[in-house]
């Protein structure tokens, strides 16, 4: 009998798991995978996003209710979760960009940060594990801190010779970077609303978009996962305090995108297994899916 196959997905706050993957994951879980989030910070100095959020008792309770609004998220997509503990860096903002706060995830060492990675990893064992890109998927310091402890413990939980404190070695077989805004997406959903006659929310964003800022060449695996966009959206509603629910995410009916994008894509960019891109599964290759 073959064994169960595990994804692990590393994000930087509460509810980057929801706007990144979370069809993705959703529909594993469905399979029969056992899917792990790992989230390495607890988004305290986070914005409050939604409006009729914006409030006194929120603010004096951000903390807690992040963690609620995670829990609720983890419900909907059927994962599991685990808080990596570190704090949240902010984002900073203004010409000169002021300095972190001390205690922040992004300033720490990357020993320190990498650590309880590794743990997680040699305790769940994932077979697939997902992350950010260099650049963090857009440059916040949190999001580009994450990218580093991945690749980092990515290499780490299956050395021998490393963190010896934490078990076993257990090396991951395939490491993906989230694409989830590739300017070909972006356009071809807006080109659809437009086809329709539907306003569409992407026209400022497409003006500002220089080609060479497009990830869409990079893409190598696109999962099919339409089904699962309602899921999706309503782990990613349960972010309340992030999440305005009548924003421009939730504009663009759910049948014209799996129309026009049914999928979520991502980079392949390190694999121990033979596999052969373009894929349409995150675990092609692995030898549990294919039986050998």
């Amino acid at each position: 009998m073959s064994e169960q196959l595990r994804l692990m997905a590393v994000h930087a706050h509460p509810d980057d798991e929801s706007s990144k993957g979370a069809a993705t994951m959703a529909r594993y879980v469905d399979e029969g995978v056992d899917v792990l989030v790992v989230t390495c910070t607890g988004g305290e100095r986070g914005s409050v996003l939604n409006p009729k959020m914006d409030r006194p008792d929120v603010w004096e309770n951000i903390t807690e209710i992040r963690r609620l609004e995670m829990e609720r998220a983890r419900e909907i997509l059927g994962v599991r979760q685990a808080w990596l503990g570190f704090v949240d860096s902010g984002l900073p903002e203004g010409d000169p960009l002021p300095p972190l706060p001390e205690d922040s995830f992004a300033l720490q060492p990357l020993e320190v940060t990498t650590a309880p990675l590794v743990r997680l990893m040699r305790e769940f064992r994932p077979h697939v594990v997902t992350t950010y890109d260099e650049n963090g998927g857009y440059p916040h310091p949190d999001h580009i801190m994450t990218h580093k402890v991945s690749m980092a413990a990515f290499e780490a939980a299956g050395d021998p010779d490393a963190y010896h404190e934490f078990g076993e070695p257990w090396q991951p077989l395939k490491l993906y970077y989230h694409m989830s805004f590739t300017k070909s997406r972006v356009i071809a959903i807006h080109e659809a609303l437009q086809a329709r006659g539907l306003e569409s929310p992407y026209a400022e964003w497409l003006e500002r978009w220089a080609d060479d800022q497009d990830l869409s060449e990079r893409v190598t695996t696109r999962v099919e996962c339409g089904r699962y966009f309602g899921l999706r959206d309503d782990a990613l509603r349960a972010h309340a305090t992030q999440v305005d629910p009548d924003g421009r995410w939730f504009h663009v009916p759910l049948d014209l995108q799996r129309e026009i994008w049914p999928t979520e894509d991502y980079e392949l960019v390190r694999s121990t297994v033979p596999t052969e891109t373009p894929e349409d599964d995150l675990f092609a290759g692995v030898p549990e899916r294919t039986g050998a």
